[in-house]
């Protein structure tokens, strides 16, 4: 069955920025390419990688030597697990990214990256990354409903025989590895964490500490030029031994030092030393008003007026942003709903089990110097790259490009991609592998990002925070708008409206629209959850929700969505209960019972559709009581029940006749005829079939009508009535000719031959048969 979302009034206003790669006007392009998995694509090395030698022969001599198994004379079972251990900024990501390259000739079969902690340091479930992975190895995922250890027994069958690399990056504790693991020795995997894994057998932590300082100034060197570094060769080393060789924090103040030529190493060197190691700046000006505030700081804005105006500054498009709750204070954080079913029938309050938010990792406490080369690089910022920065906090993800940089900032697509590319450029921001045409994508470091929420949260007020998350899921509905229409078929009723978008929102062809759909996938994922969770901005959710599970539904290369889809109709549900919404809550829950039909849980898709029902009578949606009820029909007549399945029909079919919907009507006209001819009720099937052909009639589907003629012609036949029978295919044919449907017009001359032969005139089944015989193709004429 179809999903079904109900339409808040989703309209594609017009907005004025500036197009970015792969938007534009829409070129010839109707087959997209194959699908990439976003998530476990391997990041590029790091610019200016260095040292790290010792280590980096430690893991290869590390991936041959013989397991624990090998040295007590056993086979060994398992793939070789190498573990980088060490603290956030440490380099530990990097140099598992640049081993997996190192060795990728050993494997030839791919190399896969997946985070198992979430940029705001919740844990990934194994269960998620194991159904990333067989996206990205092509291989079917189990349905949404199947227990966990189904999902790693089908993660294992589909690297059974492979010779692959799995980076899993920043693992929290062993359950979230130990499931992941292949079975045999043909493939590595890279694990990085904050430090041992207890638990995962055969494994010797490779611990990272500080670069030495030869390697600090060869990173240095490289980033700010060799000549200032040999002009001055003890300040570099004085500078280096300030960062006490930190990763992150070295290229940090390298880059800041890069942007600054006529800067001295020893001026940079006192700067950073004058730095306060504190995580973020105890003022709050961002909630000084009025002659008093200070630079940086960002006047008030109504929240009507700031609603009103479309995220590029533009005038207001007249959305919902406007009617959220986006000023004031209370609790935001609200358990998300999980996208798994419960075992059972589902409870008469709500139809999906409501858990806990996903368990945070703790986090190491960010290290002085890193502090202190951050708050260096922060402090250099204009004002508005700084506000944008703090704001980048908020991405879905941790996954920033320019469209979700210029909603969040309130400014144009050109301006935010600049800004991007300068935060970048001052190892603010780390890049993230895309397929062209799609702009540059980046992603906020795990190190940084406490500090910038810190930031955050000291800088800019509640409202202004949360209207740049309105801004940013407004932006995210129209994109998603536009990607769908984009991915339509040509001549649907939705193309038509291609024309009226504006130049900047549209998608340079099918192929852009796939591709953006498919890389931003987890992020839009990651905006409807944490939408939901906020509780202020449920308007917006829904609509993200709905355009997201109609732009999935169009895709035409990427049907493997029905984990995603049920996640999104749970997040609805959610939205309904808390909101007090049964015609939503109605629809919810007919379309998880839809993917539980789908997925054999026939069982507890009857529970959802009781459920569904009562809440569409509560909420007096006739529409929706007549789906479910016609829904409880089918569901009982997959669990081989016809007489119930007849009865709830039935009752279908007196609330469409009343509501004067012939065209429900006369499906379930058809429906019952079937059922009665099944159990032998010739009469009442005969009506039935009759109505069918009057209610077509009516509708004006000659097509239709022919087959509900054909049917009951068959009903006539099997109650012994041959005669009738032979003049209800003669009708059935006389308007299959009207329709031109040749091929409906042959079957009906075959119908017409059988009887023939029955009535004892062979001579006349002959004819009737050579003439669908020129109708028909060969493979549909019976021998």
């Amino acid at each position: 069955m179809a999903d079904q979302v109900l339409d808040a009034g989703e309209s594609v206003a017009d907005a004025d920025f500036v197009p970015s790669p792969g938007h534009g006007p829409e070129a010839k392009d109707p087959v997209p390419p194959p699908p990439s998995v976003p998530g476990c694509a391997l990041p590029g090395d790091v610019p200016h990688f260095v040292g790290r030698r010792r280590e980096l022969d430690g893991l290869r001599a590390d991936i041959d030597r013989p397991g624990l198994a090998t040295l007590g004379g056993k086979v060994a079972d398992g793939s070789r697990v190498l573990l980088i251990a060490g603290r956030p900024g440490s380099g530990r990501t990097a140099l598992a990214v640049h081993l997996a390259r190192d060795v990728a000739a050993r494997y030839a079969d791919g190399q896969h990256f997946v985070r198992l902690t979430g940029s705001g340091g919740e844990r990934t479930p194994p269960e998620q990354a194991a159904r990333a992975l067989l996206r990205a190895l092509g291989a079917g995922s189990p349905l949404p409903e199947a227990e966990p250890g189904e999902v790693y027994a089908a993660l294992r069958a589909a690297l059974a025989g492979r010779r692959t690399v799995l980076v899993l990056d920043d693992v929290s504790h062993a359950d979230q590895l130990l499931p992941l693991l292949p079975e045999g020795p043909g493939s590595l995997v890279v694990a990085t964490s904050e430090g041992p894994l207890p638990g995962v057998p055969d494994v010797r932590p490779c611990t990272l500490g500080g670069l030495d300082t030869a390697a600090s100034v060869d990173l240095l060197s490289q980033a700010i030029g060799p000549t200032r570094v040999t002009c001055d060769p003890r300040a570099a080393e004085t500078l280096v031994q300030e960062c006490a060789g930190h990763p992150t924090a070295l290229r940090l103040v390298a880059a800041w030092l890069a942007a600054q030529p006529r800067l001295s190493v020893t001026d940079a060197t006192s700067r950073l030393r004058a730095v306060p190691d504190e995580p973020a700046p105890p003022a709050k000006t961002a909630a000084k008003t009025g002659p008093q505030a200070g630079r940086g700081a960002v006047p008030p804005a109504e929240p009507e007026a700031a609603a009103a105006t479309g995220s590029d500054g533009a005038p207001g498009t007249g959305t919902e942003a406007g009617s959220e709750r986006v000023a004031g204070s209370g609790p935001k954080a609200r358990a998300e709903v999980t996208a798994k079913p419960e075992a059972g029938p589902a409870p008469a309050a709500a139809s999906v089990a409501h858990a806990t938010a996903p368990e945070a990792s703790p986090r190491a406490t960010a290290p002085p110097q890193l502090v202190r080369a951050f708050r260096l690089v922060y402090d250099s910022l204009p004002p508005t790259a700084a506000r944008m920065l703090r704001l980048l906090a908020l991405a879905p993800a941790g996954l920033v490009d320019s469209h979700i940089a210029s909603a969040l900032a309130g400014c144009s697509v050109t301006a935010a991609q600049s800004t991007l590319d300068d935060l970048a450029a001052h190892g603010l921001l780390h890049g993230d592998p895309v397929d062209p045409p799609l702009p540059p994508q980046y992603r906020v470091p795990g190190c940084l990002e406490p500090l910038l929420r810190a930031l955050l949260e000291t800088r800019d007020r509640t409202g202004e925070v949360q209207l740049a998350r309105a801004r940013m899921l407004e932006r995210t509905v129209r994109l998603l708008q536009s990607c769908r229409i984009t991915l339509e078929p040509d001549g649907s009723p939705g193309r038509a409206s291609l024309e009226g978008l504006p130049r900047s929102m549209r998608f340079a062809s099918r192929s852009a629209a796939a591709v953006w759909l498919r890389a931003r996938l987890p992020a839009l994922l990651a905006a409807a959850h944490a939408a939901v969770a906020d509780g202020e901005l449920d308007t917006l959710a829904r609509r993200l929700v709905a355009n997201l599970v109609r732009a999935l539904g169009v895709d035409p290369a990427d049907r493997e969505t029905a984990g995603e889809r049920y996640q999104l109709h749970a997040l609805v549900l959610d939205v309904a209960t808390r909101r007090g919404l049964p015609r939503e809550k109605a629809a919810a829950l007919i379309n998880l019972a839809d993917l539980d039909v789908e997925a054999g849980r026939t069982r507890e898709a009857l529970d959802r559709y009781r459920l569904a029902l009562g809440e569409a009578r509560t909420g007096d949606d006739g529409e929706a009581e007549g789906r479910a009820m016609e829904a409880i029909g089918g569901t009982y007549l997959e669990l081989d029940d016809p007489q119930r399945a007849a009865d709830w029909y039935g009752r279908a079919l007196a609330l469409r006749l009343a509501r004067g919907e012939t065209g429900h009507a006369a499906r379930l006209h058809g429906r019952l005829g079937a059922l009665h001819t099944y159990a032998g009720r010739y009469g009442p099937a005969l009506r039935e079939w009759r109505a069918a052909a009057g209610a077509h009639r009516r509708l004006g589907d000659l097509p239709a009508q022919a087959r509900a003629l054909s049917e009951a012609a068959r009903v006539q036949e099997y109650a012994g009535h041959p005669e009738d029978a032979l003049r209800t295919c003669r009708d059935a044919l006389y308007w299959a000719r009207q329709a031109g449907d040749e091929r409906l017009e042959g079957a009906v001359l075959l119908r017409m031959a059988d009887t023939l032969d029955r009535l004892g005139d062979p001579g006349g089944a002959r004819l009737q048969r050579a003439a669908a015989k020129r109708l028909l193709s060969p493979g549909e004429v019976p021998g």
